[in-house]
């Protein structure tokens, strides 16, 4: 007799019984994607019932993904999001305008996988692949009108890259992962590049020197059209224009890498004019709404304020370019005295990242519970020979404690370095 698990059985086996990166990093990646198609012909393409929109890119997607989520259901569409990781509930991963998926699509789905699919096929998906099977799955059963598709890791071999978008977007390339996708922004970009579609338009949310070229032959050779975001819309501060209509949206954020991650979603928003039939965007309503749907869609783990006195921010930030962004936001903060608590994962170079991190602060070494996580005390002696001080602590929940007993209601308190860390404080 099939079984139909509870809730907490189905998110115990997705968490246990299958190959997942961030416990196992490499180990859990496939070369090819077989196990995501052979899912998907099992599910019969639920992918293909709705339109897609792919985003890629080092950092970046996670904001450009609810912005865009946002803005077209503030437009009247139904919307699905799919991203990833999650912080706190693994629904987080696939939202339905704003609201997490419902616990009983989890457990049918999971449920139906193991009474099915597993005992008729040799193949065991990654646990990344069988959940983007499952999103694929509940934006089909809750009839969304168009789903945004972000990547997990680099593009041309993601699992999400089997869908069929209406736009592909691209927001940055910088050095991250580098075991995976490469040592070079060539090489990273080049994998990005894989969810170019064939006579799909494609937007690039930063215009680089050594990924332009890249992109331009890729979109080439695919007769897909490319955009750059500068084309669109130019930006100072919280003040937005777009260029062809010369028109202005004002859209408050706390964050200057918001700023060029808003501008690509805009670009987005002035490209699919011309790509959905009657889709005439209220600027006026977008700026109006947007922060508080921001809110009610949940978008953790950036710039997370989660105290004031003292003020506590979280930040998932954890290569060389989300840490430049993150500590530039920083500076611009008025604070006595800054405390950091650290933890980061072992596939960093860490003698490089590590130069990025302030002197002038006291430090709080931490260990996330996942086996990917760097130990905190290698951590700690590192730290060291770059003059930053402090001690480490059994859990990342002890290294705030102890960070909130020590500062004083006018200094700054930062929990950074891995989402992972984040996670189990946000």
């Amino acid at each position: 007799m099939n079984k139909i698990m509870n809730y907490q059985e189905s998110i115990d086996y997705l968490l246990s019984q299958l190959p997942m990166f961030q416990k196992q990093g490499n180990a859990a990646l496939k070369k090819d994607l077989s196990n995501i198609k052979s899912l998907c012909n099992w599910l019969k393409h639920p992918q293909r019932s709705y339109k897609t929109i792919h985003i890629a890119g080092t950092n970046g997607k996670g904001s450009v993904s609810h912005y865009l989520a946002i803005w077209l259901q503030l437009m009247g569409y139904k919307v699905g999001l799919y991203t990833s990781p999650h912080y706190k509930d693994f629904r987080e991963r696939i939202k339905i305008d704003g609201k997490l998926v419902c616990k009983s699509i989890v457990k049918k789905f999971v449920s139906k996988y193991k009474n099915e699919y597993q005992n008729t096929n040799e193949r065991i998906p990654s646990f990344f692949e069988l959940t983007v099977a499952m999103a694929f799955h509940a934006f089909q059963k809750e009839k969304v009108d168009i789903a945004i598709i972000e990547t997990g890791l680099g593009g041309r071999l993601d699992s999400t890259n089997i869908i069929n978008p209406i736009l592909s977007i691209i927001t940055n390339i910088s050095l991250d992962h580098t075991h995976v996708l490469g040592n070079t922004i060539e090489l990273i970009a080049k994998e990005k590049a894989g969810i170019i579609k064939k006579n799909t338009p494609i937007l690039i949310g930063e215009k680089q020197k050594l990924t332009t070229p890249i992109f331009k032959k890729v979109s080439n050779k695919k007769n897909a059209t490319l955009s750059f975001a500068s084309e669109y819309i130019s930006s100072d501060k919280n003040t937005f224009t777009l260029k062809k209509k010369k028109e202005t949206v004002v859209l408050k954020h706390n964050a200057a890498y918001k700023t060029k991650n808003i501008t690509t979603a805009l670009a987005a928003i002035n490209l699919l004019e011309d790509i959905l039939p009657a889709f005439s965007p209220n600027y006026k309503k977008l700026a109006k709404h947007t922060d508080k749907k921001l809110k009610d869609w949940q978008y953790l783990g950036r710039m997370q304020v989660l105290q004031t006195k003292p003020k506590v921010i979280l930040d998932s930030a954890h290569n060389k370019a989300g840490l430049n962004s993150f500590f530039q936001n920083i500076e611009k903060l008025k604070f006595n005295k800054l405390h950091i608590v650290l933890g980061m994962v072992k596939e960093k170079d860490l003698s490089d990242i590590i130069k990025l991190f302030p002197t002038k602060a006291k430090y709080y070494f931490v260990q996330a519970k996942i086996p990917r996580a760097l130990d905190k005390k290698l951590l700690q002696k590192e730290a060291k020979k770059h003059q930053l001080i402090g001690k480490n602590y059994s859990s990342v929940k002890q290294g705030l404690k102890a960070a909130k007993l020590s500062a004083q209601e006018k200094d700054l308190i930062v929990v950074v370095g891995s989402i992972f860390v984040v996670a189990e404080v946000v």
